[in-house]
């Protein structure tokens, strides 16, 4: 395979090369020209955009054999992982050349009139928090991503070699491994599985950006360098914590989290101690170092005659067993580490800090700054960022959930008490009195069911987890599904039976209520609004600092309410939110579900941290990174750095240089009409439009999905093919397959069609000057020129009521349409609605896709090997539209 009849580089030109000799030596040269054939074809058709083009290439798939439609599809996805690769590495290399220093960021905030002083107190308080999730949609093993991510260190190592061969034989090395690898997985992800692929990101990126992120950011605020830089940047996760529809975490999952977790971070310290061994060489007789040091050497256990005269290298002998120590404690399974004089654990983070911190005065105190500033201080970090527990784990649980626990928990203490059937001001009203009551719900030696003892055991695993590795471990429990104030006290008591709501009504989690549905987001700023009126709620807040979490959902409320309706239902709700916390003289911390997709609230993340409205972000924001937008993030260090030194500066950004809100009564008064027409064109194509639930279910690979092995989650909350029981996960994916791309801006043109005159012609101006609708007019774009209609239109052919099949997806089409007018009317382009350089790669396996599912679906029953090959298709077409769940 070659990548000639592309517009790309060198880059992809090389791998293509590369990709057709591994093609060509292990399947023969029979398969490279079927493989090189269809390409052809392909280029042809998209070049021409001819019938005959287009008739040859099916006629083409359609006389492909068994092997040969395997080795197509896997040529062709595996190019498409190449070209991905490819073009990140442009693109790290177009970023170098713009990047800016977050120094001058600061030097706008100066100029502002705040002081270095304000400008410390802000980093005190501040907390830029990505979330690693396990949501399934990252497609590929990790297996492929090992070989993959050594292809990219290999292309960073050639940019630099004036002799290449042995780097181009190495990548050839890896294409080849790609090859002989199964793409897919056998079987399906386990939690601890989740687990283990999560902290490979700690490896690729995050032990090495967070700290340079904390050394730039401390030079920009001009910090003397014996001064630390809060650890306002904090990876967190949800893997091992998200239990809401997830029946396998449970609280033995919860302390395998820990567990491993630990073991990781204790180890890289194991390594980090060493090699600062090697380097901390200062021999007594040449330079002077502290008491404390001369002290902590003297009672190291280390006697070597070696190092009777290198007092920092027999502490640190004394550090790393001691930290061999802990790793074994929290660990026994672990293989030991190379420890030559026995020592007692660690009993927290901080006595490990202490040790460090003594070595660092030490040598700054006797002219070694410069050596303090090297690998000692970037160690001193990570201990500071990333503790023994590595990532704070965040636990979900839905409302539903919490509300069965509690009514069982009553029933055992209260015979015929039905919690239930109570009305909401009758729960309020007795869940205050459980909180500010001395008594436990929880029976001694009462059976309680299965699903109560889970909840009870994971609260109970979570309160020793905290003692064992320090309150950042676990900080946050998050209710999915939150709709009243009852669901918030619910977790609260629920909370108190654990010992984590003290005698004093202090909370040691922050209770997070999740807002998901377009209902929902609506309602929330009363339901806090009624929490806070609360006095023990009002308690409970004050005891956190006067700081409450929210966190706002993108996915459900996108499919709930289409694509508009949800961005503007989000904005309002985090206007409203902020008001209230303000007039409450309240910290709000806004935590952001969002998914890779447009249609879950992906996109770039700046834009969408610059567009929320002011007072939302204030210094502090979480925000969740899930599926294949980890990796693509994360699996490189220096792209993995430039990401999350965006997350920092735009939160800078929109703390400390935000203007008015431009919301003004015009722009609302357009923006909510937009949304009700949208709402209204969305929800009467997903829910009122019959036998859509049945072309959904024939034209995508919905029923494929589950299969995929991608995660550990079911796909479905319950067995219906009923829309509103859909993950959201799999409804956007689906639509992405298909190239449809629905959930990403279906609505948005008859929305702009059904604007009164004055109104259409004002949204030119508020794309200009309002960045909220400025992001979802940009996200709309980007998900009209990934679409393809005319590729979609066969999909739809698997629909076999011809009328029903005419009827919905002519409406999608019209209204595809009707989007592209709108946005050549907003922005006075038309989008690019044309082929991409991707598209001669990416579309036959949609074609070959089709061919497969037509197959199935009219009941015949596939071999294992076609059945794979249609698995293997989703693989390219996810991996060809990147960002896609």
């Amino acid at each position: 395979m070659t990548a000639q009849d592309t517009p790309s580089d060198d880059g992809i030109r090389f791998l293509g090369k590369i990709l057709g000799r591994v093609l060509h030596l292990h399947e023969g040269g029979h398969a490279f020209d079927t493989v090189e054939s269809l390409r052809i074809a392909s280029v042809e058709h998209h070049r021409s955009g001819s019938q005959t083009a287009y008739t040859k290439l099916r006629r083409t798939i359609d006389g492909l054999s068994e092997p040969q439609t395997l080795q197509v599809v896997r040529a062709f996805t595996y190019f498409l992982h190449l070209l991905n690769i490819a073009q990140d590495q442009e693109t790290l290399a177009f970023e170098r050349s713009k990047r800016s220093r977050l120094g001058d960021l600061l030097d706008a905030v100066r100029a502002t009139g705040m002081t270095n002083e304000q400008l410390q107190k802000f980093f005190r308080e501040a907390l830029v928090s990505p979330i690693l999730t396990a949501h399934p949609t990252e497609i590929r093993r990790q297996s492929t991503m090992r070989s993959e991510f050594a292809i990219v260190r290999l292309l960073d190592a050639r940019t630099s070699a004036h002799d290449t061969e042995e780097i181009d034989a190495a990548i050839e090395r890896e294409i080849a491994t790609l090859w002989q690898t199964h793409m897919l997985r056998r079987s399906k992800l386990t939690v601890n599985d989740e687990i283990r692929n999560g902290l490979a990101y700690f490896d690729h990126t995050f032990f090495q950006a967070v700290p340079k992120i904390m050394r730039e950011a401390g030079r920009a605020m001009d910090l003397p360098r014996t001064d630390d830089v809060p650890p306002f940047l904090r990876i967190g996760t949800w893997i091992g914590g998200d239990r809401d529809g997830n029946p396998f975490v449970t609280d033995t999952v919860l302390r395998d989290c820990f567990r491993l977790q630990a073991g990781h971070a204790l180890a890289h310290y194991l390594s980090e101690v060493d090699a600062l061994g090697l380097e901390l060489s200062m021999s007594a007789r040449v330079v002077e170092v502290s008491e404390r040091i001369a002290e902590m050497a003297a009672s190291s256990p280390d006697r070597s005659d070696h190092r009777q005269d290198e007092p920092y290298r027999r502490v640190l002998v004394h550090v790393y067993a001691r930290l061999a120590a802990t790793l074994r404690d929290i660990d026994p399974d672990t293989p030991p580490a190379r420890v030559a004089v026995p020592a007692l654990p660690y009993s927290q983070p901080a006595e490990f800090v202490a040790d460090l911190d003594a070595i660092d005065a030490s040598l700054r105190a006797h002219h070694g700054a410069i050596i303090a500033d090297g690998r000692l201080r970037e160690l001193r970090q990570k201990v500071r960022s990333f503790g023994f527990h590595l990532a704070t784990v965040d636990l979900r649980q839905n409302s539903a959930v919490h509300e069965a626990t509690i009514a069982e928990l009553l029933e055992a203490v209260a015979p015929g008490t039905d919690y239930t059937a109570l009305p909401e001001a009758e729960r309020i009203k007795l869940l205050r009195e459980e909180l500010t009551s001395p008594r436990s719900l929880i029976r001694p030696f009462w059976t309680y069911s299965e699903a109560t003892q889970t909840e009870l055991n994971i609260f109970a695993a979570a309160r020793e987890i905290r003692q064992r590795f320090g309150p950042q471990a676990i900080t946050t429990s998050i209710i999915s599904n939150a709709r009243s104030v009852s669901d918030v006290l619910e977790l609260l008591v629920l909370l108190k039976q654990a010992g984590l709501v003290d005698e004093e009504g202090r909370c040691a989690l922050a209770v997070v209520p999740l807002f998901e549905t377009i209902a929902d987001l609506q309602m929330g700023p009363q339901i806090m609004s009624d929490l806070l009126d609360l006095p023990e709620y009002q308690h409970i807040v004050d005891g956190q600092s006067g700081t409450q979490e929210i966190m706002l959902g993108y996915s459900d409320s996108n499919k709930d309410g289409g694509f508009v309706t949800s961005n503007w239902e989000l904005h309002k709700a985090e206007r409203a939110l902020v008001a209230l916390f303000k007039a409450r003289s309240l910290r709000l911390r806004l935590f952001h579900g969002r998914g890779g997709s447009v249609g879950r609230g992906g996109g770039p993340a700046r834009e969408a941290i610059i567009a929320q409205p002011p007072g939302a972000v204030d210094g502090q924001i979480r925000l969740t990174e899930q599926g294949e937008v980890i990796s693509s993030r994360y699996s490189h260090a220096e792209i993995g750095h430039d990401h999350l030194r965006t997350l920092v500066s735009a939160t800078i950004e929109a703390s400390l240089l935000h203007g008015e809100d431009k919301v003004n009564d015009e722009a609302e008064e357009i923006l909510e009409a937009l949304s009700g027409h949208a709402f209204r064109a969305y929800r009467e194509l997903v829910f009122e439009t019959d036998g859509f639930e049945e072309f959904f279910w024939s034209s995508t690979i919905i029923n494929e999905v589950a299969e995929l092995n991608i995660g550990s989650r079911p796909a479905s909350r319950s067995k219906t093919r009923e829309i509103t029981s859909l993950r959201a996960i799999p409804w956007v994916f689906s639509w992405a397959q298909c190239r449809i791309m629905l959930p990403g801006w279906y609505g948005f043109g008859s929305a702009v069609a059904d604007l009164d005159e004055g109104a259409r012609a004002a949204l030119p101006r508020l794309y200009e000057e309002l960045p909220v609708f400025h992001s979802m007019v940009s996200k709309v774009i980007s998900m009209i020129e990934k679409s393809d209609l005319s590729i979609a239109a066969h999909y739809a052919e698997l629909v076999e009521d011809e009328a029903l099949r005419d009827r919905i997806f002519g409406k999608i089409r019209t209204e595809w349409e009707a989007t592209v007018d709108a946005i050549e009317q907003i922005t006075g382009e038309r989008p690019n609605t044309g082929p991409s350089d991707r598209s001669p790669y990416l579309d036959p396996l949609n074609h070959i896709q089709v061919a497969l599912m037509r197959r199935a679906r009219s009941g015949e029953e596939l071999t294992e090997r076609m059945h794979r090959g249609l698995l293997l298709s989703i693989n390219g077409v996810a991996s060809g539209l990147r960002n896609t769940g």
